[in-house]
C-alpha cells in the first residue's frame, strides 16, 4: 500500500479519535441506505443546478460535480493552527501587493528579483500608485492546502484573482444536514452557513470612503461561464444583484447600474471576470464582458473592485516560492504553514535537476490553473515526459517543479465500494477591516485511483469539510 497519511485511519485497524463517532455510525448503515442517499443527493444537486462546465468537453455539456457523502473531518487544534497560518499568509500577500504597486520596499531589499514582477504577465503597471480602500487587494482568497508525509499541512498554491468553489462548500453542508441530520447530533461541527454574511460585510466595509450605505453587485461574464452557478448563488445568498457588463455604465467617473427605476450608483463590484476583460478602454479592446470607463472610476476611488486589479501577480506560481520571505519581511514572523519545496526552472541549477528527475516530479506552468499544463512524472508515459522535457528546454521561465507529494487520502465511495482517494482543501479567507474565514473550506477529491489531480475541471469531486468544535 502507498505510504500516505489516511485522514480516518491511523493504521488499518485503528480509527483516529476525531473520526471515531462517524466510523461507528457508518458501520451501522446498510449499503442500500447509503446508495439511496447518494442517489438522492445527485437528484437534488441536479434539480438545484449545481453544475460545472468541463473545459475541453467535446459534448459541450455541464456536469454535476461528484459529491461524496463521507466527510473530511479536521480536529479543532489542527484548524486553529491552520487558521493562524492562513491569516498570516494572506495578510503578507496583501502587504506585498500594496508594496509592489507603491514603494516596492521588498524589491529594493533584493528579496525578489525585480524582473520576476515587472515581466510577469499578471503585473499591471496601470495600477502603480493607485490607492485602494484599506490597502486590501485580495478581499477573497482561496488557499489550497494539502497534507503530506506524516500529516504536515503544506500550502500548494494561492488563488487571489477570482477564486471559486465556496458555493460548493455551502451546498455540500446543506446536503449533509438534509441527508443525515442524526450525524449532526453526534458532533459539534462548526457552522459555515454565515459565509455569505461575512462576504457581504467584507465587501461593504471595502466601499469608497464617501459611501455610508454602499451598493454591492456581483459582476459575472454570463451564464456560459463554468462557475456561473456560483455567481448567481452568492448574489442570491448576499441579497445583492447579479449583473453583467451591459447592465453597468460609467458617467463622469461614477459607475451606475441600469434598473427599472432608473440609474443606481454602484459602490462595490465583486467581479468574477479576469482583469483583461474588465474595461475595453484600458485592457482588451475586444471585450464585451466589461464596462467602458470602469478603470477611470476605480482609479479615482469612486468604486471598489474585489478583488483588485493586478492581484494575479501574487498568486503566480513563479512568485509562490517567495511567500515565506514575504512573511518574514513584512511581519517579522516565521511562516506557520510551509510551502511545498519548489524548483524554479528559470534557475540553471533548478532546471538541470528538474530535467534529470522528470519522472519523479510534478511540473507546472507558472500561469497555469485548473490542473492543466502540468506533468505528474510518476503517472506520465515516456512520451509525455519527453514532450515536457522539450517544453522546459524551450521555455524554462514558464515552469516550476515540485516533489510528487503523497497527498493524504480519505475514505470515499467509489464504484468498487469504499476506498481511499487523495484530497486537498481550499479554505476561503476574507480580508477587510479584519481577516476572517468560515471554518473549513472546500475539500476536493481525486476520484480516479492513484490520481493526485483533484480539480473539478479534471473530473474531481468534493466532500463536506467538518471542523470540530472543542
Amino acid at each position: 500500500m502507498p505510504n500516505f497519511f489516511n485522514e480516518m485511519f491511523a493504521d488499518p485497524s485503528e480509527v483516529r479519535a476525531h473520526y471515531s463517532d462517524f466510523h461507528r455510525w457508518q458501520s451501522q448503515q446498510s449499503p442500500q441506505l447509503i446508495e439511496q442517499k447518494r442517489t438522492e443527493a445527485e437528484l437534488i444537486f441536479r434539480r438545484v443546478g449545481i453544475t460545472f462546465a468541463v473545459t475541453g468537453d467535446n459534448e459541450g455539456s455541464e456536469r454535476l460535480i461528484p459529491f461524496d457523502i463521507i466527510p473530511r473531518i479536521i480536529c479543532a487544534d489542527e484548524w486553529t493552527q491552520m487558521k493562524a497560518g492562513l491569516i498570516q499568509r494572506v495578510t503578507a500577500l496583501n502587504m506585498f501587493l500594496q508594496d509592489i504597486y507603491h514603494e516596492q520596499h521588498i524589491l529594493k531589499a533584493g528579496l525578489i528579483p525585480a524582473e520576476q514582477i515587472f515581466k510577469n504577465e499578471q503585473y499591471r503597471s496601470i495600477m502603480q500608485g493607485v490607492d485602494i480602500p484599506l490597502s486590501i487587494y485580495a478581499h477573497v482568497a482561496g488557499v489550497d492546502i494539502v497534507r503530506a508525509g506524516a500529516g504536515e499541512f503544506f500550502v500548494l498554491e494561492d488563488n487571489l484573482r477570482v477564486p471559486s468553489g465556496v458555493s460548493y462548500m455551502l451546498e455540500n453542508r446543506k446536503m449533509m444536514m438534509r441527508l443525515f441530520p442524526d450525524l449532526f447530533a453526534l458532533y459539534r461541527i462548526a457552522p459555515v452557513a454565515h459565509y455569505p454574511d461575512m462576504l457581504l460585510d467584507t465587501l461593504r466595509n471595502a466601499g469608497p470612503k464617501d459611501s455610508d450605505n454602499p451598493t454591492v453587485v456581483v459582476l459575472t461574464p454570463g451564464m456560459y461561464n463554468s462557475a456561473y452557478f456560483e455567481h448567481a448563488f452568492l448574489a442570491q445568498q448576499m441579497g445583492v444583484l447579479l449583473v453583467q457588463g451591459s447592465d453597468l455604465f460609467v458617467d463622469r467617473d461614477i459607475v451606475y447600474m441600469r434598473t427599472t427605476r432608473g440609474p443606481e450608483k454602484v459602490d462595490v463590484i465583486y467581479r468574477r471576470i479576469d482583469d483583461d476583460y474588465l474595461d475595453p478602454l484600458e485592457f482588451r479592446a475586444d471585450s464585451t464582458l466589461g464596462v467602458p470607463g470602469l478603470f477611470a472610476a476605480y482609479r479615482k476611488g469612486n468604486v471598489t473592485l474585489a478583488n483588485a486589479i493586478g492581484t494575479g501577480v501574487a498568486d503566480d506560481k513563479s512568485i509562490y516560492p517567495y511567500v515565506p520571505d514575504m512573511i518574514r519581511f513584512y511581519l517579522s514572523e516565521e511562516p506557520i504553514l510551509n510551502n511545498v519545496p519548489t524548483y524554479q526552472c528559470r534557475k540553471k541549477e533548478d532546471l538541470a535537476y528538474t530535467l534529470d528527475h522528470l519522472a519523479e516530479l510534478v511540473v507546472k506552468e507558472v500561469h497555469g490553473a485548473g490542473g492543466y499544463g502540468m506533468l505528474v512524472g510518476p503517472a506520465a508515459s515516456k512520451d509525455e515526459i519527453e514532450f515536457f522535457r522539450q517544453r522546459l528546454i524551450a521555455s524554462p521561465n514558464s515552469y516550476i517543479a515540485q516533489p510528487t507529494l503523497a497527498l493524504s487520502a480519505c475514505p470515499t465511495y467509489v464504484e468498487q465500494g469504499i476506498a481511499p482517494r487523495h484530497i486537498d482543501l481550499r479554505p476561503f479567507v476574507l480580508s477587510g477591516k479584519s481577516v476572517m474565514m468560515a471554518p473549513g473550506g472546500l475539500t476536493r477529491v481525486a476520484l480516479k485511483e492513484g490520481s493526485l489531480v483533484v480539480n473539478s475541471s479534471q473530473g474531481g469531486g468534493t466532500k463536506d469539510t467538518w471542523i470540530m468544535e472543542n
